[in-house]
């Protein structure tokens, strides 16, 4: 079901929710990157390099950032952005729509920011030049994120107690969770209305 040819289509077909910013509201958008490999279709994250006083310090997260004026729209934001962190120009992969904005819950406070993300499908085998805000960049397959095998937890600080959250475990041990988990399930819902997130554990 989740063939480049049926995401395009759902895409193509699907209206975005969005919110309003207020006058004080920090808008940011992400790149949802898509490709097709021999064994199947593969998504695109990234390892946001560990920073003092960043709330997403180290973690699992699609390339993107804040709204700047130079870019037209939000969709503009996801690809400058995304040149800068890790060097891909996505002028030449092919737009394949929006899904629903999502607010940042960093620890569970809610900032008066909203993150829109934007999906692409990349052709080819790229290089990547990542700058000082990445760490790596990892592809992982698109059908065991859908079918839950990948899902697992990790234990995290939350205003001091240890917590457990939810998520994916990729490749390496990388751990998918937080906002980047929230907008992946809604990708997922987005493709097909009746997918639900795995239990949490």
């Amino acid at each position: 079901m989740y063939r480049l040819n049926f995401i395009r289509q759902r895409l193509a077909e699907y209206e975005p929710e969005s919110y309003t910013p207020g006058p004080h509201t920090r808008q940011a958008a992400v790149a949802v990157i898509l490709r097709t490999q021999p064994a199947g279709e593969e998504i695109l994250f990234i390892k946001r390099a560990e920073k003092k006083g960043d709330p997403w310090s180290g973690h699992m997260a699609f390339p993107g950032g804040h709204l700047d004026p130079v870019d037209d729209d939000l969709q503009a934001a996801a690809m400058r952005e995304t040149l800068e962190e890790i060097g891909l120009n996505l002028d030449q992969a092919a737009y394949l729509g929006a899904i629903d904005q999502h607010r940042a819950m960093p620890r569970g406070r809610t900032l008066d920011m909203i993150i829109a993300p934007h999906v692409f499908e990349l052709g080819g085998d790229p290089q990547f030049t990542t700058n000082y805000e990445v760490d790596e960049v990892v592809w992982a397959p698109l059908a065991p994120l859908v079918r839950g095998d990948f899902h697992d937890t990790e234990t995290k600080p939350l205003a001091g107690q240890p917590t457990v959250f939810n998520g994916y475990r990729l490749e390496r041990g990388h751990f998918v969770w937080g906002l980047t988990y929230r907008m992946l399930n809604a990708f997922f819902s987005t493709l097909n209305p009746e997918w639900q997130p795995p239990p949490e554990l």
